[in-house]
């Protein structure tokens, strides 16, 4: 070969290296649609936390405690944030075992501008710092649930010990076991799907679904809540003396702004913008809608009036009824289950309660709680295809497989279980350390004039 020759076939093999590594970065390189949708939807999330479910909840306490619940939200997010950071995002979305990952991102090690994570398609990637984020404003909002259930009487440091604890032990395990895996492009054929399925969280072998956080946000934090506010007791004068909601007004504008931030709660979850994003938004609007009216509806036959208390209390139910099952379910469905969720959780937070006697503050475990066991029970029913559903894709097969209600409920009932135990017993031990090391309560005497002036130094009115 002469000496233009070997030069002409070594630029042939240099252009088709050249071609090749480009075809590679080219199919990991996230898609700027998916990625701007994803910094949206993780926007929205914040805004569902800060000033979303803080002016929800500050609205319903009375006016002597309300800074002290903006307080708690406001820092527990902060708080969380740091040790998603650190720890936490490691733990539940790097490979260790079925109940916790590894620390291999511990301080987000190995982290790059151009690191990416699967989606749900295969081939599809987004930039792995928008989806640390986005998952960082789950694990804030989860935990700021749990404090509605106990607000007016509790010590601010006992809550962050509390959260502190609560958030290792329960969220990030719990996370885990429901939304770790290998990702769609491990799936090639039956022997490779059984071997990335058993690297994946327990509640995802069991073929458990849950699009955006029925197990992992609503019911986890619905048993922490209703475990502590039987641990730390019923408010001074709880049953004798009006409770009554110091501000409707801003617990109706705290709903808004939660609905508005759900969008990105439920389509972020899509982790796309495509025509799956589409239907999960149209069953996160129509749920909730749906759940309002029931709840409306129900309150007003009862009661003979309906309350915008009441509404608002009943779109939130139809929220988190949607969550686990917003990605598979049919807009029919979708509005089925949201009826369920605001009649059954005004009967929760009005006759159960009453009849069982605890001190759910702002029912965090009559919304939250009852409603993330129905919608995540529910998801069995309403992701059927025979019922409008979309069924469960098949990685393997590259299409949607058979779909039977009754096996889909066995592994949705396993989850709720699995999740309602877990987060029970670590929430009882967490609240009997922080008892024991620094107390939960505070005095009576501040609990009666108020734990704005005496936890925090200021009052959020001035005559």
């Amino acid at each position: 070969m002469t000496t233009s020759s070997k030069r002409i076939a070594a630029l042939i093999a240099l252009f088709y290296s050249c071609a090749t590594h480009a075809q590679e970065t080219a199919s990991t390189l996230p898609d700027k649609g998916d990625t701007s949708w994803m910094i949206v939807a993780t926007v929205l999330v914040v805004l569902m936390t800060v000033p979303g479910l803080a002016l929800f909840y500050a609205g319903m306490v009375r006016a002597k405690n309300m800074l002290s619940v903006l307080m708690q939200i406001f820092i527990i997010f902060c708080l969380v944030a740091l040790l998603w950071a650190t720890y936490g995002y490691s733990i539940a979305f790097t490979e260790g075992n079925s109940l916790f990952g590894g620390f291999s991102k511990a301080f987000l090690s190995g982290v790059t501008p151009d690191s990416v994570v699967a989606t749900f398609s295969k081939g599809v990637y987004i930039p792995e710092y928008i989806y640390i984020m986005f998952q960082l404003t789950f694990a804030g909002i989860t935990p700021a649930l749990i404090v509605g259930a106990f607000a007016e009487r509790i010590k601010f440091s006992a809550v962050l010990m509390f959260i502190f604890l609560w958030f290792t032990f329960s969220y990030l395990p719990i996370a885990h076991m429901v939304w770790y895996w290998a990702g769609p492009d491990a799936y090639t054929d039956t022997a490779a799907a059984t071997a990335a399925t058993e690297t994946a969280g327990l509640i995802f072998q069991k073929g458990a679904l849950d699009f955006a956080g029925g197990t992992v946000v609503h019911i986890n934090a619905g048993i922490a809540g209703l475990v502590g506010c039987l641990m730390v007791g019923k408010r001074l004068g709880f049953g004798r003396e009006s409770m009554a909601p110091h501000n409707v007004p801003m617990t109706m504008m705290g709903a808004a702004l939660l609905w508005v931030g759900w969008f990105g709660f439920n389509v972020g979850s899509n982790l796309e913008a495509n025509g799956a994003a589409g239907l999960v938004f149209a069953n996160t609007l129509l749920a909730s809608a749906a759940a309002t009216m029931a709840w409306m509806s129900v309150e007003w036959f009862m009661r003979g009036t309906p309350s915008m208390l009441g509404a608002a209390s009943g779109a939130v139910s139809g929220l988190v009824a949607i969550t686990p099952a917003c990605g598979w379910s049919g807009p029919m469905g979708a509005i089925v289950l949201g009826l369920v969720a605001g009649a059954v959780c005004f009967w929760a937070v009005t006759s159960l309660k009453n009849a069982l006697g605890y001190d759910d503050s702002l029912d965090v475990f009559g919304v939250h709680g009852i409603s993330g066991i129905l919608g995540s029970i529910g998801t069995a029913f309403v992701a059927s295809p025979a019922l409008g559903g979309t069924g469960v894709y098949d990685y393997v097969a590259n299409g949607f497989g058979e779909y039977s209600i009754a096996t889909q409920l066995f592994n949705q009932c396993f989850g709720v279980i699995i999740t309602v135990v877990w987060s029970g017993i670590v929430s009882f031990c967490a609240y009997k350390l922080v008892d024991a090391v620094i107390g939960l309560r505070v005095d009576e005497d501040v609990e009666r004039e108020g734990l704005d002036i005496n936890e925090h130094g200021e009052v959020a009115y001035h005559d």
